[in-house]
């Protein structure tokens, strides 16, 4: 296929994708190992995040700086994880055109991270999560657009379900709400996480336009070089915010006030930039691997299994409705999944047909 070539279609399967690449156990082995790093990665740092600002902490820069300073622990899967040998290709893209993607890329992650940042410091948790939800329609919008996502029954159920779990979930929170905090910070908060939500979704599909038009290498090397430098880029911007905006002042005074002590201070800090490492590696591990849209759907079940996290950590409640709600999340990813698995079968006859077609003419 030559490299101006638009992949073959098959469901919401490139016929250029890695599933071609990859043995079928592989496949769905690294698509596994990517879920488990989104979901955990992301539950962990949520719950962290939470934490920081409930013991004292209330450095927005800072909240933003750790969910990208640990991107150096990102080269550990290039050792781990194996990707196929990839054919030569006469195409490579300007080192020009690839700062540009990466600096643009980074320092809308940075922006990105700030918005959430903000609307977990002003909302309640219960609030955070609705607004969370709604990433999933705003991706389904930039996937059609800018990715020609295919939509199928099973799809539109999966999507509908997750957010309605999600909902449920954000509405039965009985937690309180941030103390002392105004009506005006509310809004603010709801903005800000609305506004995350939309960029996070236009984030995710654009990594996939990269990946698909400007990159066109397909190994999971590419996907983690990808998050490192965007990474690297996100990580200067949050650090210039934080001295730019003058709270770098205060963060000695912060750690001597956290409600834990200083130690507990600065692991939660790390282990914070350690998780939503982990979390980057699934997210943009499922862009390459399937889709921005499946990314982002799995990302909005974490919003389900944060609870169960919290249930183990903090000693929540578990009630009925959460109960029914992650019920419905699970039904909804597993509609996912099978989904993925059908076009996966599907591309693999349609592929043994063209192999075995070539033969016969071969012979003829």
């Amino acid at each position: 296929m030559a490299d101006d070539e638009e992949p073959i279609i098959v469901g919401n399967t490139l016929a250029q994708s890695p599933i071609n690449k990859y043995k079928r156990w592989q496949w769905w082995s690294l698509v596994a190992l990517n879920i488990v790093f989104l979901l955990l990665g992301q539950s962990v740092a949520v719950l962290l995040g939470r934490f920081y600002y409930d013991q004292g902490g209330n450095s927005k820069w800072m909240a933003t700086l750790v969910q990208t300073a640990a991107f150096p622990f990102l080269f550990l899967p290039l050792f781990l994880i194996p990707s196929p040998r990839e054919a030569s290709t006469s195409f490579r893209p300007s080192i020009k055109i690839l700062a540009l993607i990466y600096v643009i890329l980074g320092v809308l992650i940075a922006a990105d991270n700030m918005l959430y940042s903000t609307g977990l410091l002003y909302l309640a948790a219960s609030t955070y999560s609705l607004i969370c939800a709604s990433q999933l329609a705003f991706n389904a919008v930039f996937s059609y657009f800018i990715n020609s996502q295919k939509f199928t029954a099973l799809i539109i159920n999966s999507t509908v379900v997750l957010s309605l779990s999600a909902a449920l979930i954000a509405l039965n929170d009985e937690s309180e709400g941030p103390a002392g905090i105004s009506h005006r910070k509310y809004i603010i908060g709801f903005l800000c996480t609305l506004g995350a939500s939309a960029l996070y979704s236009l984030l995710l599909s654009l990594m996939q336009l990269s990946f698909k038009k400007v990159l066109k290498k397909e190994t999971f090397y590419v996907v983690l070089e990808m998050q490192i430098y965007t990474s690297l880029v996100a990580t200067c911007a949050s650090v210039v915010g934080l001295f730019a905006s003058g709270e770098w002042r205060t963060l000695h005074d912060e750690m001597e006030g956290f409600g834990k002590g200083r130690v507990s201070y600065v692991m939660t800090l790390v282990w914070t930039a350690v998780a939503w490492q982990v979390c980057s590696v699934g997210v943009v591990g499922l862009i390459f691997m399937v889709s921005s849209l499946f990314s982002n759907v799995i990302s909005t079940l974490s919003l389900a299994v944060t609870p169960i996290a919290s249930l183990i950590v903090f000693h929540d409640k578990m009630n009925g409705v959460k109960i029914i709600a992650m019920l419905m999340s699970l039904w909804g990813f597993a509609t996912y999944i099978y989904q993925n698995y059908l076009d996966d079968s599907k591309y693999r006859r349609i592929q043994a047909t063209i192999i075995g077609k070539s033969i016969g003419d071969a012979v003829c």
